[in-house]
């Protein structure tokens, strides 16, 4: 059993439960609005009533301020989006289910989603913004990693380029100078993200907490 969540996106998400409903799995979708850590502990709390136990916990909402209309905010207001969604979402919703996983037998697994580009930097207004709240993200996830050992595993997905809505709308100069620039010769892909995060999630990761996989295909900074 699978829950979902979406903020404003209920077609997409019902898209995505009806995929593991085809592959004989059974998926919930509820609507989340992860700014707010009342909202974050009322997810995680619904999530293990309806779960009963909670084995895998993905924190990978993350606030677009790249298209559309946030794309022209000023840079304050996009931080402050960032902060509340991707940092401190990630940060609330990991203390909670941190806790649950602790206290049920054979503990659990939790994967964030950081950016391959927090340690080396990219020059940018919107770059450094990013930098800012994912490399947070990052080394919140090390830290936690620690203190939730050994019965709870903390590792983290840094993706690259990936083809997401601001992939898809870059300028196509862009976007061949990226794919010229990786090693893979090409852009990631969403399914390329979500295999990353499954190896992490399933027991062949075991002996992996505190880690984060980088993938960019193979780009090295």
């Amino acid at each position: 059993m699978v829950l979902l969540t979406h903020r404003a996106s209920p077609e997409r998400a019902r898209a995505v439960a009806d995929a593991i409903a085809a592959r004989g799995g059974r998926a919930l979708v509820r609507q989340a609005d992860l700014a707010t850590r009342d909202a974050c502990e009322r997810l995680v709390a619904e999530a293990r009533g309806e779960l009963g136990r909670v084995d895998v916990w993905v924190n990978n909402a993350g606030a677009d301020v790249l298209t559309g209309e946030a794309a022209a905010w000023e840079w304050e207001r996009k931080l402050d989006v960032l902060l509340a969604v991707d940092l401190k979402g990630t940060i609330a919703c990991s203390y909670a289910i941190g806790e649950v996983m602790c206290n049920q037998e054979r503990g659990g697994a939790i994967v964030n989603m950081s950016w391959d580009h927090v340690t080396t930097g990219m020059a940018g207004e919107n770059p450094q913004l990013f930098a800012a709240v994912k490399g947070g993200v990052l080394a919140f996830s090390k830290a936690l990693a620690r203190s939730l050992a050994p019965d709870v595993r903390v590792n983290v997905v840094c993706p690259g380029w990936i083809e997401t809505s601001f992939g898809e709308q870059a300028d196509p100069d862009f976007r061949r100078a990226v794919a010229q620039n990786t090693p893979l010769g090409r852009w990631g892909r969403p399914q390329d993200v979500a295999d990353a995060a499954l190896y992490l999630a399933s027991p062949a990761a075991a002996f992996l907490t505190g880690q984060a996989i980088n993938v960019n295909g193979g780009v090295v900074m």
